[in-house]
């Protein structure tokens, strides 16, 4: 059953099928476990951006396509919710009419973006996304009486996802069974759902395609596969499930701005979680996206710690102040580089193929 639900791709090594069963136990249980808002805010936000990670990696991992537009498409799904909940006010109707309104939208511009751009080399390719998502970032920020300019757009969630909807007068196991406790299991098991769709997408005849381009596209094309049609379609899903994964970001905040959804930093976190997890595997996003936003949440906290631990000391005390996180958090992305150079899963699994005997 495990396997089929994993459109039977496992883990395959024992390491990393017990970090991807924590992760997952933790992500669902996090409410219960640590009730409070910090963690409850970092837990949604892995969860969105293991699909938002995922679906880059539909992209760059499995189709080789580099692209600097995917940020665009996440501020799409934002916006999408946003402006139909600030116009038509907060209800069931106006989320799905602005996440239906987000898809269209994004299938459009990525089928555009795909059809005339990727005939080019990759790095033309590349350029022409970031110049297209420089120029959304631009008119996001300046069409205020639409998207709410620089300041962004604050709005109301359906009354059953709004904090102050109680369904239980007392915590029920440490947590509190509101409408936030709501929101959050409904982005954990949309995310749960749109990774196993990911998983079916690239273990299908489709994906073993996208996959033969990215190793070689003239021996695909040579062998009859039209690799623009497919690279175009790969454009358009990760596009589409990049949208969701920005529809997700904004029912939790219940707000976007173009800060929030569309910043070239985004961009850099998503391309970072792809090189720590791994690419060409969408349990890489789910390693990367949870040891990187981890690291980025806790990593100052941890430091305040230890810089009280050895207040005093000259030197040391000044390496692990509080201020110098960014820092560190540089370090141990060299370090994970250093030791995991085809990402956490990459390196797992070729282990496990290193360890397994030769078969005669």
């Amino acid at each position: 059953m495990l396997n089929r639900l994993l459109s039977h791709d496992l883990p395959r090594n024992r390491w990393l099928s017990v970090m991807l069963i924590a992760i997952v136990l933790g992500l669902a249980l996090t409410p219960f476990l640590f009730p409070g808002t910090k963690a409850l805010n970092v837990s949604a936000k892995i969860l969105v951006f293991i699909v938002l990670v995922a679906s880059f990696d539909l992209l760059l991992g499995y189709t080789g396509i580099v692209s600097f537009a995917h940020t665009m498409f996440f501020g799409i799904g934002a916006y999408g919710v946003a402006i139909a909940s600030t116009r038509f006010g907060p209800g069931w109707g106006a989320v799905v009419g602005g996440v239906a309104a987000a898809l269209v939208v994004s299938l459009a511009l990525s089928l555009l973006i795909g059809l005339f751009s990727l005939r080019v080399k990759a790095i033309f390719f590349a350029m022409i996304t970031l110049a297209v998502a420089s120029a959304f970032l631009t008119l996001a920020s300046q069409l205020s009486d639409f998207t709410g300019g620089e300041d962004g757009l604050n709005f109301k969630v359906p009354e059953a996802l709004q904090p102050g909807t109680q369904y239980l007068e007392d915590p029920f196991l440490g947590a509190s069974i509101d409408g936030r406790f709501l929101t959050y299991y409904l982005l954990f098991f949309v995310a749960v759902a749109l990774v196993l769709i990911m998983l079916r997408i690239v273990n299908s005849p489709f994906g073993r395609v996208l996959q033969a381009i990215r190793e070689n596209d003239f021996r695909a094309e040579a062998i009859g596969y039209r690799t623009v049609v497919f690279r175009t379609l790969s454009n358009v899903l990760s596009a589409l499930f990049a949208t969701l994964a920005g529809a997700l970001l904004a029912l939790w905040l219940r707000y976007n701005g173009p800060d929030t959804s569309l910043s070239f930093e985004i961009m850099l976190d998503i391309l970072l979680i792809v090189v720590i997890g791994g690419m060409g595997t969408i349990y890489g996003a789910v390693v990367g996206g949870t040891l990187f936003l981890l690291a980025q949440s806790y990593l100052q906290d941890l430091m305040k710690l230890g810089a009280s631990a050895v207040e005093g000391v000259p030197v040391l005390s000044q390496f692990v102040s509080p201020d110098r996180w960014l820092l560190w958090l540089g370090v141990l992305f060299i370090l994970s580089v250093y030791h995991f150079p085809s990402g956490v899963v990459g390196r797992l699994r070729a282990m496990r193929h290193a360890q397994s005997p030769p078969k005669h």
